[in-house]
């Protein structure tokens, strides 16, 4: 299975993260597919940044985020694309 997760980067005590595509088999820092955009928890206000479209593309094709990413990306309204996107392809199929 596919998962959308985070994967660490940054320095000791310095932590910011890569949102990225990855076969969920994979180490947490392992190879990924494709990124995505990146959080940076340090910032005030946490910075995040994320190519809702690829996401949105990618959830459509059957990946799941993590709970740290959906949370992330339901923020950045994300799931609201998604049931758009839905109902467009159900509209185009009926």
């Amino acid at each position: 299975m596919v998962r959308i997760r985070l994967t660490r980067m940054g320095k000791k005590k310095q932590p910011f993260y890569r949102i990225v595509v990855v076969d969920q088999k994979k180490k947490r820092d392992g190879a990924y597919i494709e990124s995505l955009g990146y959080y940076n928890p340090l910032k005030e206000p946490y910075e995040v940044k994320v190519d809702i479209d690829r996401a949105v593309e990618w959830m459509l094709k059957g990946a799941q985020p993590s709970e740290t990413v959906a949370k992330l990306l339901g923020k950045l309204g994300l799931f609201e694309k998604l049931a758009a996107a839905k109902a467009s392809k159900a509209k185009k199929e009926a």
